[in-house]
């Protein structure tokens, strides 16, 4: 099954994703990436002061191994809501083990959106994600354990950098409520990620 992701920095300080796929075969696929963020250039010691936005009204529950629970809920003001800006260690302590979920996007199609916003105020740093995928995976960095190396070698400890990952829900073929994720011959699977940064 032939893949090309391409890479490519825009004049509007962006870095612009996109996938292609084919396939011989009906094939599952859902392409993403794992990017950790933190807009502090290293000073900031955890991403939880960081205010973050997600244009997504509902998400998906996860079981104890992190497997969507395959029902679909709405994040209606509890710790899952961030439809406005609040800090990500607002209600951290809330969720078991930390965000790691998957957020459907308030989107029905597939033009490029904006998903989420982020912003550091202790140092203006802003960044917009947009993409043309329904759902963003918002990991808040709970196993980082000090083995990876960020900015000038600076160990990667829990909650040192985030990840918002544009996507198809997870497990979607075994989640017969999901939308499908099966490419078929003839087809061809287009992606759109953009990361924006300025100040504010």
């Amino acid at each position: 099954m032939p893949v090309t992701v391409t890479f490519t920095i825009d004049g509007n300080y962006g870095l612009q994703i996109d996938y292609m796929a084919k396939t011989d075969k009906p094939t599952p696929v859902n392409l993403t990436n794992h990017t950790y963020f933190n807009l502090g250039a290293g000073k900031a010691p955890d991403i939880l002061g960081h205010e973050l936005m997600l244009r997504a009204p509902r998400y998906t529950p996860v079981n104890d191994q992190l497997i969507p629970t395959g029902k679909i809920e709405p994040v209606s003001g509890g710790p899952m809501d961030f439809t406005v800006p609040k800090a990500i260690g607002e209600d951290l302590a809330q969720v078991k083990g930390g965000y790691d979920h998957n957020f459907i996007l308030n989107k029905n199609n597939k033009s490029l959106d904006l998903a989420a916003t982020l912003y550091h105020k202790a140092t203006g740093r802003y960044m917009e994600m947009w993409t043309t995928e329904p759902a963003v995976q918002f990991y808040s960095g709970n196993f980082l354990d000090g083995s990876l190396k960020g900015r000038e070698g600076k160990s990667m400890v829990k909650h040192y950098g985030l990840c918002l990952e544009a996507q198809h829900y997870p497990d979607s073929p075994n989640q017969p409520d999901f939308p499908g994720t099966i490419l078929n011959p003839g087809e061809l699977y287009l992606q759109k990620t953009i990361y924006r940064f300025s100040t504010k």
